[in-house]
């Protein structure tokens, strides 16, 4: 396995009783040591409005983290197009290019406010799940129905507060299509007006879409023949249609004669399962304040995730989150991430790791890379 690249997806986390100003610190500093753990990538998320999550702007931190590191791909995991137009995300990329030419990746997020998994049709070559795992023995576990983040006026309040009074997001296929044409300078308008963007045209840049069903992101990626990344750790239930869906709508192009695909995977790492486990004892409540929409919570200790006093139905909030986290020794979770990677035919997989305390997270990373050489 160790010919399939890992990369790394950071949400800069701020653990409770931390701030945002050591949660970025901390991120920097886990791109720099997972550069040295021999990661091909490293992608920050875009979220808005969450007090535990403070990975708002991904251009942002990728220029304090382009200069801090040397060697590793870094990208958005992903930019979300439906509050930002075509030319300002060319113009972002473009400016971190002109000081790091040759290391970016710019991954394409359909829209700022609105949850992945709406329900899409299975293509008709899905793989089989029997018993809610595949046959290689990957848990699939039954689809999360996002109708109440939907819904949620903190979620309204978002889009409102990123969108200018009036304006209008403009189709997501079209806004890849401009992306594709600002970078490559060939854009024109309707009436044949050029735009050349000044740093950002004629940038190595490379151009990912990041989707979570078989649904518009998967079929703009596969049209437009670009790479794709599919969220296992987002949406479980759904990784098979993403993958699949992309694969059925690929067509060749001047980037790639054929599909590839990354996907995320939730993991933590630790000497032992029983260690690993009680660092990740936090997992469930910090996914439990995402789905009621009220925002990520700081990441609590594990001390502080037991005294919160559950319900059947927080349980089933978070259920299949925590059931398709990896926590374990390095061998166990790798074991895992095989698994992950056969059912989907990943070409590479992406890791995000949360654990309370900085140490723990950067020898997640350690231990997971350590044993995935071997492989």
């Amino acid at each position: 396995m160790s010919d399939i690249p890992l990369g790394v997806l950071d949400l800069v986390p701020v653990s409770s009783g931390s701030t945002a100003t050591e949660a970025l610190r901390n991120s920097i500093d886990l791109a720099r040591r997972t550069e040295s753990f021999g990661y091909a990538r490293y992608w920050y998320a875009e979220h808005h409005l969450n007090p535990g999550v403070a990975g708002t702007s991904p251009a942002v931190v990728l220029a304090l983290t382009a200069s801090a590191t040397s060697t590793i791909r870094l990208g958005s995991g992903a930019v979300q197009l439906g509050h930002r137009t075509a030319l300002s995300t060319v113009e972002e990329f473009g400016l971190i290019d002109a000081l790091h030419p040759g290391r970016l990746d710019l991954g394409l997020g359909r829209s700022g406010g609105r949850p992945p998994g709406g329900p899409v049709t299975p293509p008709p070559t899905a793989t089989p799940v029997v018993d809610g795992r595949t046959p290689g023995g990957l848990r699939i576990p039954a689809r999360f129905s996002f109708e109440g983040l939907l819904g949620s006026p903190r979620i309204a309040l978002q889009r409102k507060l990123l969108l200018l009074p009036n304006a209008e997001s403009q189709a997501y296929g079209e806004q890849v299509d401009d992306i594709l044409a600002l970078l490559a300078g060939t854009y024109r308008s309707g009436d044949g007006v050029e735009a050349h963007v000044v740093p950002g045209e004629g940038a190595d840049i490379e151009i990912w879409i990041l989707g979570s069903s078989g649904g518009e992101s998967a079929e703009a990626a596969g049209r437009g023949g670009l790479r794709f990344a599919a969220n296992y750790h987002v949406s479980p239930a759904t990784v098979l249609e993403a993958v699949e869906g992309y694969r059925a709508a690929f067509k060749p192009s001047d980037v790639l004669d054929k599909p590839y695909v990354s996907v995320s995977a939730d993991v933590v790492v630790a000497q032992d399962d029983e260690t690993a486990r009680e660092l990740a004892t936090g997992y469930g409540l910090w996914v439990r304040s995402i789905r009621t929409a009220e925002g990520a919570i700081p990441f609590p200790t594990p001390d502080e995730a037991r005294a919160h006093a559950w319900s059947d139905a927080d349980r089933a909030l978070v259920q299949d989150r925590v059931d398709t986290q990896f926590a374990g020794s390095p061998g166990r979770v790798a074991d895992q991430l095989a698994r992950l990677q056969e059912a989907t035919g990943a070409d590479e997989l992406l890791i995000t790791t949360i654990t309370h305390g900085h140490a723990d997270r950067v020898r997640s990373y350690e231990l997971l890379a350590e044993e995935w050489r071997t492989r």
